[in-house]
């Protein structure tokens, strides 16, 4: 059995940020499946789905992206599912809006998410799908994550959104070293598979 999960924060609010792209990573893999979302089982704050017959479960925590280990956690406790099944989509600074860069572990690269996650489990060893969103202001990066994409970067984060679904698939069905063969690529945001 398999974990994805996409991070973001909860509401409204948040909804088309660049920190939420996570979430919408997900919320497109639930939509392209026919998944539909629930509340997750004994009150871990999160909306989870299954899909494949039921042997993967999607998640998105609704704690705030900086808790998100609170709910990844007793995801895969309850789930029985092993660190290394864990696939964490999230939004990336460090890389240019629209590049995808999948790893097995290493730092949270200053990833409030990511750093929930590796503190609550205890590890850095789970893979982790990282949507580029550009770089803000190095001295606060709030207004940047927090703001929503400009018309010019919409089409290319959508696009990343649309890649990021399928390397999820990729990683589902046939793990994480074939979405790194595949979609961590220099050329990524142009070049299409044939």
């Amino acid at each position: 059995m398999k974990l994805v999960a996409g991070l973001g924060n909860p509401g409204d609010r948040y909804d088309g940020t660049r920190h939420n792209a996570g979430f919408a990573a997900l919320d497109r893999v639930a939509t392209r499946h026919g998944v539909q979302w629930e509340s997750a089982p004994r009150g871990i704050e999160a909306l989870v789905g299954r899909w494949r017959a039921d042997d993967v479960v999607l998640a998105k925590p609704l704690t705030f992206m900086n808790l998100s280990g609170a709910a990844i956690v007793p995801l895969l406790h309850f789930f029985k599912i092993d660190v290394q099944d864990l696939l964490v989509v999230v939004d990336d600074v460090n890389l240019e809006a629209g590049r995808l860069r999948i790893r097995t572990g290493g730092s949270a690269g200053g990833h409030n998410g990511l750093k929930s996650i590796i503190g609550s489990l205890g590890t850095d060893q789970f893979s982790r799908l990282r949507i580029g969103v550009g770089g803000g202001a190095r001295d606060d990066l709030s207004p940047h994550v927090l703001g929503k994409f400009s018309a010019e970067e919409e089409s290319i984060i959508e696009a990343a959104i649309a890649r990021a679904v399928e390397a999820s698939e990729v990683f589902v069905a046939d793990g994480v070293v074939a979405a790194m063969n595949r979609y961590n690529r220099k050329d990524d945001k142009t070049a299409e598979d044939n």
